[in-house]
């Protein structure tokens, strides 16, 4: 079966051929253009792949060189314009991401899910760390909400800001959460010895997955209550 035009296209593939449906533009602009606009919260951004990106999209005739720029004494820059085929594969790509959910498998969920190899004590001096980093990103987010309607920047090219600090402020609510139990015992965790070494249980552990069933799901979706010992 032949791919859709865009179902290969990489997060900084699709954030490239964007620019490029404004106006053709060389890549030097192109990426001082995704950091102006703190798109570096949304896709990794680096010279070097940026680079390498537009030469797979232009092998892909999903842009196409179309000049040369030259200003006073700077190296010569090639100019991308998209094509009609990257355009396409831009919308198409954008349709599919909206419409479906999928598992994007970021990293911290899996360090959440393995965090009782910690003592409790260090997870909470961890989380306390990072709920500070993330109220920096807040505070950045707030003012940038306030600053863009402030200046006339229609909503649909910031809205994603509002989004972003929805996560933000979420994850940071949850953290708070899990180390108020961790200290008040509410949250049960692993036992330590002095030297640093876990005390093994007999509870179910990292094994509870695999007493979950499909049929069990499907009844529990339904709105089922289930025997404690299923």
């Amino acid at each position: 079966m032949t791919k859709q035009p865009g179902t290969t296209l990489t997060p900084l593939a699709l954030a490239v051929l964007a620019l490029l449906e404004e106006r053709p533009m060389h890549p030097y602009e192109m990426y001082q253009l995704l950091i102006q606009r703190r798109e570096d919260y949304l896709v990794k951004v680096r010279p070097g792949s940026l680079y390498h990106t537009i030469t797979r999209l232009a092998e892909q005739d999903l842009v196409h060189a179309e000049g040369i720029d030259r200003a006073g004494n700077r190296p010569e820059r090639t100019i991308y314009r998209i094509n009609p085929a990257g355009r396409r594969a831009l919308r198409i790509r954008i349709t599919d991401i909206i419409r479906q959910p999928v598992r994007e498998y970021p990293i911290f969920p899996l360090a959440v899910s393995e965090a009782h190899n910690l003592p409790a004590e260090q997870v909470i001096e961890l989380i306390t760390e990072r709920i500070g980093r993330l109220n920096n990103d807040i505070a950045e987010l707030d003012a940038l909400m306030k600053w863009l309607p402030a200046n006339r920047v229609p909503r649909r090219y910031w809205m994603v800001i509002e989004y972003i600090r929805g996560q933000t402020h979420a994850e940071i609510t949850w953290l708070h959460r899990i180390t108020t139990e961790l200290r008040d015992g509410t949250l049960e965790w692993e036992q330590f010895t002095p030297d640093g070494e876990r005390i093994d249980t007999e509870d179910p552990g990292p094994d509870w997955g695999a007493t979950v069933t499909d049929d069990m799901l499907a009844q529990l979706r339904e709105g089922g209550v289930l025997p404690a010992d299923q």
